[in-house]
């Protein structure tokens, strides 16, 4: 029997639909396999084998977070009923195929089923199909022409999660240790995530020490029929007096001395590797993660190549018309055929070339009705910028004007779009054309109005996803397949909140304390160096154990910082969590009120000055609880924002302005008859107990959701 292994359920039906005659699907131990004569299927669900400590190394209070550098992981089975699956089909197996996706990660889930099934069979005899798109010609080329499979590479990213195992969890440990934070409310401290962390809490400390300074502009309005708005030549000016002395001497006529207008090129740009294609979704809404997953998505289903990628051109062995061809009829035919109307094709570049998959384009021409909104939105951005990558550069006439006003030179500029070249198919951050009209040197005209325009400096912008991504990737920090998981990983563990993403105060601690005491953590030159290593491991250069021991030496010496600092560790950590728990002053006693646990796991808003102030505030049951830095006009407390997993958060705003809202409500409701018949459905309140033996009336009182 001719056994092949894909990676997912998805991606073996498929397969099996291209390759196979007649399909019949059977259950073998539970699990889908896809049957057609002498050869079979299988899907796994990703990795199907684990490492892990040993179950002596689980208890936190008895191991020493030290201990985990040095301790042997063990490998376990995470599906069981598809290892058994493998088992039974390699009995009876004679060729086997390994088709799981092409990168580090899906090599090395390949050779856990490689290690898996040659147990069972060790006669069996092994080869490997690669490809970039589940489509026919590719699926059919690639099982027409396997190769052997990649121990090297299998075995980076097997480093890599030896690796980061150790590196988490023994960090986690001696963090969530030092400041008491178990359970589900555990520190998380990663090589990847803590640096990318440290960059956006640093930007925001740059954000919050910034002091706005003054500074003052001067305009001038023209008119020769055409209204025009120009700028002193002096851009800015530091005093307003000045602005102010040069404005009281200007005249009502202005002299134009210098007119130019020149064409200017604007070249495509690159083809889409995975971080460009994440900056460019998240230039239309998207989370980094949520590209990801639907372009995962596209890619299993058939309608876009490989989303994880560094490539940024397109291999000669694409047929790039033919590529273009297939949306003829489509909901993209008109700019298909306009593409296809210039004939040859000079694709545009960019400076990472890669052999292992070509960079994301279309495979197949979807509508609409075959794909979900958001799906559909993310398609039409890979359509649209494969398009632009083969049209030529977009024209733009450019044109630059200095009018002289009583020796005082004011600037002018305008651009207009005169052929969009690749902008036609791609209109994604199109700039605004500006409209100078046409001037002549010598030419006299009308000064209109003349202002001063106040203005404060603006502090550096926090960074958005698709920003991070192409830090991370300049830095060295994780990989094209795993940099959008390292800022999602922050988001859940309530490190930041919002897009762009803002640090909270628990990250403010974790962050202050290593990089006062720790500073190797919250740096990307010991992740940079590492990933630098696992690429010479798949290259053949260097052994995986190697690598495995230098990160543990690694380890070691961030180890003697954080023990000879534990004390002071823990005092930045404290004083930092206690802030990300503190909501504002009480109405009553005046003291600190803070979210605080009861006794029985629930949680509320109580007063400091307990026993002697029992004032108290409800949250929802579920959900993080993220303390925001915008105060509530009204009481002065901070607004929150509840986080609940992967859905989208909401503002519950002031607690105290949410618990009056349901106190009018409430008695709206007690005096107000019901006519059962006529009042509109209202979608029930959150609710939250006061989880307090104190709450009171605020006992049961629901949380408004505004």
């Amino acid at each position: 029997m001719h056994l092949i292994v894909t990676e997912k359920n998805i991606t073996a039906r498929k397969i099996a639909q291209i390759l196979l005659k007649k399909v019949k699907e059977k259950k073998v131990d539970g699990v889908s396999v896809y049957e057609d004569g002498d050869t079979a299927v299988i899907g796994l669900s990703g990795h199907i084998v684990n490492i892990d400590f040993p179950a002596e190394y689980n208890n936190w209070q008895n191991v020493s977070p030290r201990e985990l550098i040095w301790a042997k992981a063990e490998t376990r089975y995470t599906q069981k009923k598809i290892v058994s699956a493998l088992k039974k089909l390699a009995k009876e197996a004679s060729r086997v195929t390994i088709a799981t996706d092409f990168d580090r990660e899906g090599e090395l889930i390949g050779v856990e089923a490689y290690n898996i099934i040659k147990d069972a069979n060790p006669s069996v005899i092994f080869d490997r199909a690669r490809y970039s798109a589940i489509t026919k010609p590719e699926i059919e080329h690639a099982f027409a022409n396997t190769v052997p499979l990649d121990f090297n590479l299998a075995a980076a990213g097997e480093a890599r999660q030896k690796i980061d195992l150790v590196w988490g969890a023994a960090l986690t440990r001696f963090i969530s240790l030092t400041c008491g934070r178990l359970g589900n409310s555990f520190l998380s401290v990663g090589r990847v995530q803590t640096p990318l962390l440290a960059l956006i809490v640093d930007r925001e400390k740059d954000i919050k020490s910034f002091v706005p300074t003054p500074y003052w502009e001067l305009y001038a309005t023209f008119s020769d029929g055409e209204e025009f708005t120009a700028g002193h030549a002096g851009n800015r000016f530091a005093e307003k007096a000045k602005a102010e002395a040069i404005l009281a001497r200007l005249g009502r006529i202005g002299k134009v001395v210098e007119f130019k207008k020149e064409p200017r090129p604007e070249y495509p740009p690159i083809p889409f590797s995975t971080t460009e294609f994440i900056r460019a979704a998240a230039g239309i809404g998207f989370s980094a993660a949520n590209a990801m997953r639907i372009a995962e998505n596209l890619y299993v289903n058939g309608w876009i190549s490989y989303p994880r990628t560094d490539n940024t051109v397109y291999p000669s062995s694409l047929n790039l018309k033919e590529a273009v061809s297939q949306f003829i009829g489509g909901e993209f035919d008109k700019y298909a055929q306009k593409l296809l109307e210039q004939g040859e094709f000079k694709p545009s570049r960019g400076k990472k070339e890669t052999t292992d998959h070509p960079p994301i384009y279309p495979v197949a021409n979807a509508s609409k009705s075959d794909l979900k909104a958001d799906e559909w939105r993310i398609y039409e951005l890979v359509v649209s910028r494969f398009f632009a990558t083969l049209a030529p550069p977009a024209e733009w006439e450019v044109r630059s004007a200095c009018i002289d006003v009583d020796g005082e030179k004011f600037k002018a500029g305008g651009s207009l779009l005169v052929a969009p070249g690749w902008r036609l198919y791609y209109p994604y951050g199109m700039p605004k054309e500006e409209m100078l009209p046409e001037l002549k040197v010598g030419e006299e005209l009308k000064v209109k109005d003349v202002r001063i325009d106040e203005k404060l400096t603006k502090p550096p912008v926090r960074y958005g996803q698709g920003k991070l991504v192409k830090m991370m990737e300049d830095l060295g920090l994780g990989t094209k397949s795993t940099r959008h998981e390292a800022i999602q990983k922050l988001y859940a563990r309530n490190y930041v909140h919002g897009n762009p993403p803002v640090p909270t105060n628990t990250a403010f601690a974790v962050v202050g304390a290593l990089e006062k005491y720790a500073d190797p953590i919250t740096k990307p030159d010991m992740t940079s160096r590492l990933e630098a290593d696992m690429d010479d491991i798949a290259e053949g250069k260097i052994k995986e154990e190697d690598v495995v021991k230098e990160s543990q030496g690694m380890l070691e010496a961030i180890f003697d910082k954080l023990d000879k600092n534990q004390n002071e560790i823990r005092s930045v950590l404290y004083d930092g969590l206690r802030e990300d728990k503190l909501i504002g002053k009480c109405p009553n006693c005046g003291k600190d009120l803070l979210v605080r646990k009861s006794k029985k796991g629930g949680r509320f808003i109580g007063c400091d000055g307990y026993p002697d102030c029992s004032f108290i505030l409800p949250l929802p049951r579920a959900g993080t609880v993220v303390v925001t830095d915008k105060a509530c006009d009204k009481h002065g407390l901070a607004r929150i924002r509840i986080v609940n997993g992967g859905s989208k958060p909401w503002d519950l705003g002031c607690p105290q302005c949410n618990y009056e809202e349901w106190q009018k409500k409430n008695a709206e409701d007690k005096v107000t008859p019901i006519n059962k018949a006529s009042e509109p459905a209202r979608k029930p309140a959150r609710k939250a107990k006061a989880a307090s033996g104190k709450a009171g009336k605020h006992e049961g009182a629901p949380v408004i959701k505004n």
